[in-house]
């Protein structure tokens, strides 16, 4: 065998191991021999719903009704085919229109399918280097926080719709409603805010009535048929292209790569956010479903490279298509799959039909949307909790309505952080506790609790609690011999290593000994390594236990002591 063969078996090899656990299986379709006609009938419920936000979402991004469908039957078929989860849906999303509006003013169409390309890349590397399992990490208040933010943003993009407004202009969102309402007010159209309320309307109130009822179909479907009959002026959809348009990469530029990559990291943190977290949801919908974070990933990387080269937007796991895909019935991947053919076939039939829909009835559909997107109960718990929750809640909120839910999801992460530090710092505790020393004469007893003082470290010894434990163990005075007992130290980091090293210097410096009891083998090892108590060690004032050191502690104040 030559050496290039040998080194393109290795190179094989090494692919196989990098994606191992990765990609399909047999297992995976084993699930739909079960009940095939009860995950039709799921996917083609689920298709029923999509289509309108589909619709919607395209328009909302800046890349048109077209890029929205797409998305959904090529991101919705690849993710199926190779997520980690057997019941989640994937497409476009209102969180991901969010993020592509000012991609979409500073970079144009083009620049959005490089984007969408480069997240794809992203998400696999994510998928590859095994991080899926890290984004349960993610505190409630900031997904909450940001769940609300969203919802905001997505209703303040549908309010120039609504209004029947097309030449509204702003650099945020919020700057770009009140420029619509302003053009509104002085010349108002009633028709198209009629619509787009009836429309939010019947989904919100009729979807109390019967909740199995497409009413966004039904909403859009009527509007469509009012628009057509009743002689109204409003803006339409416009025509679409029968059929999938033709795989081009003519949008890849490499000269881009570092101007984009910004975004394509926005796209690819807020695609795996979101993905993870509605398959985490409809796992908690079921019983004995897990998914695979890893897989999901890879499965949405994939989804997002095959999405660009048909002309397509960024996609995620849906959490609202994914909920009804369960509620019915799904229990394989056939559901998600057959979901994104039925939108294919809808697209190469009705295509006339579709772009004939007004865009205020697709605006009264995200209306609906961000309403059902916010849980009020689940952010007033969040709020009463406890006044850390309720600022990392607030600030990501209103950071994400703002500025954008990158910067809103990195601040409330920040936040939350500090915030925790300061809680588990103030849980460590240095406390004087009573010495045991065996029975002795009163006089004895008085003269060993004079001389020798015991302290127990409770708590993690680490860089945010490290200092005030030195200012604390600084205070002590008048003592012979202090004993510090590490038994219930839970964490040490370098830090609070260090901090100790130098509290026992200055103990030491002021003539007292100090003695070491109950070092754990972890911490043992980050303080030899640090070379913190090197020099008790060697002189015997390290002890496995308390008792031990106490004894200790008596010889030294008694031999002291005057005769």
């Amino acid at each position: 065998m030559s050496a290039a063969a040998l080194r393109a078996g290795d190179a094989v090899r090494r692919a196989g191991r990098l994606f191992a656990g990765l990609l399909p299986g047999r297992a995976d379709w084993q699930n739909a021999r079960r009940s095939p006609r009860r995950d039709l009938l799921a996917g083609l419920t689920v298709a029923v719903v999509a289509l309108p936000l589909a619709l919607a979402f395209g328009v909302t991004s800046g890349l048109g009704a077209q890029a929205g469908l797409v998305t959904a039957v090529v991101a919705g078929a690849v993710a199926a085919i190779f997520g980690g989860s057997n019941l989640q849906v994937s497409g476009p999303t209102g969180a991901m229109t969010v993020v592509l509006v000012p991609v979409v003013q500073q970079f144009g169409a083009g620049g959005v399918l490089m984007v969408g390309a480069l997240a794809g890349l992203i998400l696999i590397a994510l998928a590859v280097a095994r991080l899926g399992r890290y984004v349960r990490y993610l505190p409630a208040p900031v997904i909450e926080g940001f769940t609300a933010g969203i919802a905001v943003v997505i209703a303040l993009q549908q309010v120039p719709a609504a209004l029947g407004v097309t030449a509204a202009h702003g650099e945020k969102v919020w700057a770009v409603a009140a420029d619509a309402v302003a053009r509104f007010a002085a010349h108002p159209r009633p028709a198209a805010i009629a619509v787009a309320l009836g429309v939010a309307a019947l989904m919100l109130l009729g979807g109390r009535w019967r909740p199995a009822v497409p009413f966004s179909l039904v909403g859009v479907a009527a509007a469509t048929l009012l628009a057509e009959l009743a002689p109204i002026d409003l803006a339409r959809i416009g025509e679409l292209p029968q059929g999938l348009p033709a795989p081009s990469l003519d949008f890849v530029d490499l000269g881009a790569l570092g101007v984009l990559l910004p975004s394509a990291l926005a796209v690819a943190a807020l695609a795996a956010l979101e993905s993870l977290l509605s398959a985490t949801v409809a796992d908690g919908m079921t019983v004995g479903e897990r998914h695979d974070p890893d897989r999901e990933l890879f499965g949405q990387g994939l989804a997002n490279l095959a999405s660009p080269v048909f002309g397509g937007i960024p996609a995620t796991a849906a959490i609202a298509r994914t909920a009804v895909n369960v509620r019915a019935g799904a229990s394989s991947k056939l559901a998600a799959l057959t979901h994104a053919v039925a939108l294919a076939a809808i697209v190469l039939a009705a295509a006339p039909l579709v772009g004939r829909i007004p865009l205020a009835a697709l605006a009264g559909v995200l209306l609906a949307t961000t309403v059902r997107m916010v849980e009020a109960a689940s952010l007033l718990a969040l709020m009463r909790a406890t006044r850390a929750d309720a600022v990392v809640l607030v600030l990501t909120f209103a950071v994400t309505v703002i500025w954008d839910l990158v910067t809103a999801v990195v601040v409330g992460l920040a936040v939350a952080v500090v915030l925790a530090l300061r809680a588990v710092a103030r849980s460590a505790k240095l406390e004087q506790v009573p010495l045991d020393t065996g029975e002795h004469s009163d006089e004895e007893h008085a003269l060993l609790a004079e001389h020798i003082v015991a302290y127990r470290l409770d708590g993690p010894l680490f860089f945010a609690a490290a200092h005030t434990f030195l200012l604390e163990l600084a205070e002590v005075a008048d003592v012979r011999v202090v004993i510090l007992r590490m038994s219930r130290v839970s964490t040490i980091d370098a830090t609070g290593a260090q901090v100790l090293g130098d509290a026992i210097a200055r103990l030491r410096g002021r003539g007292i000994t100090v003695l070491l009891s109950g070092i754990t083998p972890g911490h043992d090892q980050v303080l030899s390594t640090l070379g913190v108590a090197d020099e008790l060690r060697r002189e015997g004032l390290v002890f496995a236990d308390t008792p031990a050191a106490i004894r200790y502690a008596r010889g030294v104040a008694l031999a002291a002591s005057p005769a």
